[in-house]
């Protein structure tokens, strides 16, 4: 049996190659560019090149009998992608091959637009330590687990459900949560309301004897939903699930989470910030409807240690502190930003920003200037381009010129490391969704060496 990934080193499609080479398959792939995941893999014994070249490819994985999957990251153009198209393997989608996966298991699937790498992972963590397991296929590296993948004999599957590309139709879920649908991936759908219509379509595969956990404010259509609708938010007393009796204590929360099922007391989360908490009203929900000992889950939650790249402490000092977090949408960065500024009052916030797409730089200008704006400091990046070729007239100076504070500095990647050493950093974000994540290392060497 065997697996060839195209695109092995993205995190849905790594986690994916982990688990058939679990289950006995031989595994070997293609990616653009090496990184610390495709390192990992090959330390694993997956067999990975770099060039987009079918004499790179292993020879025996060139037949009908090999599995092949591949990311909608990947061009049209991919020489590989063509090879197996046209010598009759008929390659599948990362999205179908997790469909095909999950289809034997009870389905916990995590959508929305953003908050759904943390949900998802702190929900397999719950079921982990709270209830009887589960397999996990996580969008971010857990902290916990140092994978994106946890695997258990357990009828329950943790998945994320990307929303991009439509792939998350390809679930069908005992239980869904959606933790938002802000308007995302427009070179996707087209409008808004398409979007929130292909949400409408997902929480409409959820099990009839299911249930559906959705975020206060959260429009989407409900009108073929056939089972339970739980609600939850941050504070507030109108949701079936919410925190309350909050306190910050030394930049971290504890509170009680209200549930219709009884309160879980004084509960701490393993990671700062507000939106965190807000993501553990969540997973605490799913949890608990999927069956989770409400005594252990206080427990479970104070060990969770969170997700790479995900509100990512690297350097936390009286002199200097430095957080590491994808968000790559307006509302991402406007939850990450308010909530160091919440941790870090009255301290000076600086945030470096690599804007993810064309499309998304130019559908949104607007409310990323908007977000970034709640900045002290403000360092721009180009953009980093993913799948999308160049749009005539699209770069971040659409979003610099719209950026209200004054203390703003275009970069380019190559000059970023130059341009941190002449500054005096007091608390420093890196935001984006693209390679920015090269950075983290040097940043967390350089200002441990300030410190020092």
């Amino acid at each position: 049996m065997k697996a060839y990934f195209i695109g092995i080193g993205g995190i849905g499609m790594s986690a994916i190659a982990r688990f058939y080479k679990h289950e006995g398959y031989e595994i070997a792939g293609y990616d653009r560019t090496p990184s610390d995941l495709t390192g990992e893999l090959q330390k694993e014994g997956i067999s990975i090149h770099f060039d987009d070249c079918v004499a790179e490819i292993p020879e025996q994985f060139r037949n009908r009998d090999t599995l092949v999957v591949y990311t909608p990251a990947i061009p049209d153009n991919s020489i590989e992608l063509n090879y197996f198209r046209e010598t009759g393997n008929n390659p599948v989608k990362r999205s179908a091959v997790l469909g095909m996966i999950a289809g034997d298991k009870k389905v916990l699937a995590v959508a929305g637009t953003h908050g759904k790498t943390t949900v998802s992972t702190l929900l397999a963590h719950l079921m982990t330590v709270a209830s009887e397991g589960c397999t996990a296929f996580l969008g971010g590296v857990s902290k916990n687990y140092n994978s994106n993948l946890i695997l258990s004999g357990s009828r329950w599957l943790v998945a994320e459900a990307d929303e991009y590309d439509r792939s998350f139709l390809r679930l069908y879920p005992h239980i869904a949560i959606v933790t938002a649908a802000d308007a995302d991936h427009l070179d996707i759908y087209g409008t808004e309301k398409e979007m929130k219509k292909a949400f409408g379509d997902f929480v409409a595969q959820t099990d009839s004897d299911g249930a559906l956990i959705l975020k206060k404010g959260t429009e989407i259509p409900l009108d073929r939903l056939s089972c339970k609708m739980f609600s939850y938010s941050y504070d507030s007393k109108e949701t079936d699930f919410y925190a309350c009796n909050i306190e910050l204590k030394q930049g971290f929360f504890e509170f009680d989470i209200r549930t219709p099922f009884g309160t879980v007391e004084r509960c701490t989360l393993g990671l700062p910030g507000w939106v965190n908490v807000e993501n553990a009203v969540a997973a605490v929900a799913a949890a608990i409807l999927a069956g989770a000992d409400m005594d252990k889950i206080k427990d479970a939650l104070g060990m969770f240690s969170g997700v790479k790249r995900r509100f990512d402490i690297q350097v936390n000092t009286p002199e200097c502190v430095y957080i590491d977090d994808y968000a790559h949408h307006p509302e991402e960065l406007k939850a990450s930003i308010t909530s160091v500024r919440q941790m870090f009052a009255g301290r000076k916030i600086s945030g470096i920003f690599q804007p993810h797409l064309y499309s998304r730089t130019r559908d949104f200008a607007d409310g990323f200037a908007e977000s970034l704006s709640l900045l002290d400091e403000l360092i721009l990046l180009d953009i980093y381009p993913a799948r999308e070729l160049p749009i005539e007239g699209v770069t971040s100076e659409m979003i610099f010129d719209k950026v209200r504070i004054h203390n703003k500095t275009m970069c380019a990647g190559e000059n970023l490391m130059n341009l941190l050493a002449n500054r005096d950093i007091d608390v420093l974000m890196t935001l984006g969704a693209g390679d920015i994540d090269r950075f983290v290392k040097p940043i967390t060497k350089l200002l441990s060496t300030t410190v020092t």
